[in-house]
C-alpha cells in the first residue's frame, strides 16, 4: 500500500514504519512530511518519538530538514520534546518557561538551520522576553528564513528592546525578512519602532509597503501623512485600501487641535482616486465599525471624496448613518450627505425622513440635510410631511428646511 493510502486511512504506525525502514530518502523524506501533518491522530506520541528519532538518526540531511519541519508544525510539545532530547536535558512539564526557553536558546546555534528555524518559533511561542538578545543574534543568520523566524519571534514577544536590531532588517535582501521585522515593529509600537516604518512606504515588495502602512495608524501626531499621501496613490490596491484604515484611525489618535489640519492635507489626495478603492473601504468602516471616533471621521470623509451621488453605496452608508450613528456621527453625516447632494441622495432622505418607524432624531436630520439639497419639488414633500407628522422634532426641523427652500411653509 503506497503512503498516500495509509494518509488516507490514517495508518500512522505503517507511515512511521516507512519513515524508519524504507531505503529509499525520497520515500522516508514523504512519510516525515505526512506525519507531520496528524496532528490530531490518536497516535500523536508515536508520531512525534518517530519525528525526533528521524532527527536524530536519520543520515539524509533533507529528511531531517522535513522532520524539523513536521515537529514544528506539531506544536510546542513536539518541539520540546526535539530540542530538550537533542541537548540531553530533562524538562517536565510544569517546568517553568524561562527553563524552556534556556533549552531552546542553545538550540539557536545548532548546524541545521530548520533547527534553528524551529527553536526560535519555540521562543516565540514562549514569549520569554529574557531570550530576546540571543534571539536578536539570529538577525545575522545566513539562512534568511532564521533571520525571518527570529524577526516573527521578537513580534510576538513584544519586547522594546529589538527594536534597533529590527530596525536593521529593514534592509534584509529578502523581503520575506522585511516583513517579519515590519510586523514585529508595528507589534512594538513605540516611537522608534513606527519612526523606522515610515522608510518603507516605497518598499519594493507589496507586502512590505502594506505592513508599513498599517503601522501608520498608531502615531499620534502628523508625522505619516506625506507617507500616507503617497500610499493612496500606490499602483496595489490592498496598500490603497490599508492606507485609507490607516488613515481613518490616525485621524482618531491625533489631538483634536491636529486633526482638521491633517483632514485638509489628504482630502485632495483622496478625491483624486480614479476607482474605488478609496470609497469602499470608507463605506466597509462606516458600516462595520465600533469606534465613535472611527466612524466620525469616516463618515466627514466620504462627503469630500463622493464627488456626486453616482456611489450609491456610500450615499446609502451615510444614510444608514443617520439611523444608527451616535448624535455627533449623526451631524457628520448629514453635512456629508449635503456635501454630495443628487437625486438619489434626495430620495434615501425623503424616504428616512417620512418612515413613521424611525427616530425623531434620525428623521429630524433627513429633513434638515434636504434643506441644503432640496428644490421645489422637495419642498413640497417636506410641507405634505407637515401635514401629517406630530413630532415636534421633524416639525421644527421641516420649518427650517422649507425656510431655506424658499418660504414654502406659507402654502401649506
Amino acid at each position: 500500500m503506497s503512503l498516500f493510502q495509509h494518509e488516507r486511512d490514517g495508518n500512522a504506525q505503517q507511515i512511521i514504519q516507512a519513515l524508519h525502514n524504507s531505503d529509499s530518502p525520497e520515500v522516508r523524506k514523504r512519510a516525515a512530511e505526512i506525519l507531520g501533518r496528524m496532528d490530531e491522530h490518536e497516535d500523536r506520541g508515536d508520531i512525534i518519538t518517530a519525528l525526533v528519532r528521524a532527527v536524530q538518526e536519520d543520515e539524509s540531511d533533507a529528511v531531517v530538514a522535513t522532520a524539523v519541519d513536521g515537529l514544528d508544525e506539531l506544536g510546542q510539545e513536539a518541539l520540546e520534546e526535539l530540542i530538550t532530547s537533542m541537548a540531553d536535558l530533562d524538562i517536565g512539564d510544569d517546568a517553568a518557561d524561562w527553563a524552556k526557553a534556556k533549552a531552546f536558546v542553545r538550540a539557536l546555534n545548532a548546524d541545521l538551520p530548520e533547527l534553528r528555524m524551529a527553536a526560535a518559533n519555540a521562543i516565540g511561542e514562549l514569549e520569554v522576553p529574557d531570550a530576546v538578545p540571543k534571539v536578536v543574534e539570529r538577525f545575522d543568520d545566513p539562512d534568511p528564513r532564521v533571520r525571518a523566524r527570529a524577526a516573527r519571534a521578537c513580534r510576538q514577544i513584544g519586547d522594546a528592546r529589538a527594536t534597533e536590531p529590527l530596525t536593521g532588517l529593514l534592509g534584509d535582501p529578502k523581503a520575506a525578512v522585511r516583513v517579519e521585522a515590519a510586523e514585529a515593529l508595528g507589534r512594538i509600537g513605540n516611537r522608534q519602532a513606527l519612526q523606522a516604518l515610515l522608510q518603507l512606504y516605497d518598499d519594493g515588495d507589496e507586502r512590505v509597503r502594506r505592513i508599513a502602512v498599517r503601522g501608520f495608524g498608531q502615531f499620534r501626531n502628523d508625522n505619516p501623512v506625506t507617507y500616507l499621501a503617497e500610499a493612496l496613490t500606490d499602483e496595489s490596491a490592498p496598500v490603497r485600501r490599508t492606507a485609507v484604515f490607516s488613515l481613518i484611525e490616525l485621524l482618531s489618535n491625533v489631538p483634536t487641535e491636529q486633526s482638521h489640519q491633517i483632514r485638509e492635507t489628504v482630502v485632495d489626495e483622496l478625491s483624486e482616486s480614479e476607482d474605488n478603492s478609496v470609497i469602499d473601504p470608507l463605506v466597509e468602516i462606516l458600516d462595520a465599525g465600533t469606534k465613535a471616533a472611527q466612524r466620525r471621521n469616516t463618515a466627514w470623509l466620504l462627503g469630500r471624496v463622493m464627488e456626486n451621488d453616482e456611489h450609491r453605496a456610500g450615499v446609502d452608508a451615510l444614510v444608514d448613518t443617520l439611523e444608527s450613528g451616535g448624535k455627533m456621527t449623526k451631524q457628520f453625516a448629514a453635512t456629508s450627505l449635503a456635501e454630495v447632494g443628487g437625486t438619489y441622495t434626495e430620495e434615501q432622505l425623503l424616504e428616512l425622513a417620512t418612515d413613521d418607524n424611525q427616530d425623531s432624531d434620525a428623521r429630524a436630520q433627513a429633513v434638515f440635510t434636504l434643506g441644503k439639497i432640496g428644490n421645489e419639488d422637495t419642498a413640497e414633500e417636506i410641507e405634505r410631511l407637515l401635514d401629517r407628522t406630530d413630532d415636534e422634532q421633524v416639525r421644527q426641523r421641516a420649518f427650517s428646511a422649507l425656510s431655506k427652500l424658499g418660504g414654502h411653509a406659507q402654502t401649506g
